[in-house]
């Protein structure tokens, strides 16, 4: 199982109702542990629609207030946006560069982010190439540039302080070595999740015994009755 909640952790993920599927019940743990727990998405979710004609400043303004609104469920201390458009996210200096910022800011114990090396799920899904990109550049960002001072030195040069992550979770992984119990949360992740109503028009309950499903099957694994399953890094100083 996992290991004791720590004192501030941050969700780096792409879309905004990402965090809350990923992570939601580890998310809504910790923060009623004590944990400071923040978001940073990196997308706008600007393209989560397959309407022709949708006002998309709209929907990333609406998917922006949604995520609030899950936050506040899952009992968070806070969120952050990049911004990026939806598709158009580059592994590149910028966007690690604006996530190491953030964890030179926040300072948190623990990352998490989606597993970038989880490509192919079965014969019938591959995985985002947003939760890839986020993947490979939050990893990037915390080891080695957040703990580095001659990386992104302009930041420190504007006050901010080199900083070391212990952990490091990824989430959608195929190579879990560590699962969180979350049978008293499950129910506030799935309402967490379908705050983010603008993605969820066509589900309900059928969706609410899926995601019960999914975390019996991680439950399974850990010996409990409901479990969000990880791949840990953790990293010595």
């Amino acid at each position: 199982m996992s290991e004791p909640a720590p004192a501030r952790a941050l969700a780096v993920y792409a879309h905004p109702d990402d965090p809350e599927i990923s992570a939601g019940g580890t998310l809504a743990r910790w923060a009623s542990e004590g944990t400071e727990v923040w978001v940073l998405v990196t997308t706008r979710g600007d393209k989560g629609t397959s309407d022709a004609g949708a006002d998309l400043n709209a929907l990333a303004a609406l998917r922006r207030s949604e995520t609030e609104a899950a936050s506040a469920v899952l009992g968070l201390a806070g969120t952050r946006h990049l911004d990026h458009d939806d598709g158009e996210l580059h592994d590149d200096g910028e966007l690690r560069s604006e996530i190491c910022a953030v964890v030179r800011e926040l300072q948190p114990d623990v990352v998490l982010c989606p597993d970038p090396t989880a490509v192919f799920f079965g014969d019938r899904y591959f995985n985002h190439r947003d939760h890839r990109v986020t993947g490979w550049a939050t990893l990037d960002a915390v080891a080695p540039a957040a703990g580095n001072p001659h990386y992104f030195a302009d930041q420190l040069t504007a006050g901010l302080s080199v900083h070391h992550v212990g952990s490091i979770y990824l989430s959608g992984t195929l190579e879990p070595n560590c699962w969180v119990d979350i049978s008293p949360y499950l129910e506030r992740k799935i309402d967490a999740l379908f705050c983010h109503a603008s993605q969820l028009t066509d589900t309900g309950d059928w969706f609410r015994e899926f995601l019960r499903e999914r975390a019996e099957e991680g439950g399974r694994q850990a010996g409990v009755r409901y479990a969000e399953g990880f791949r840990r890094l953790t990293f010595a100083r």
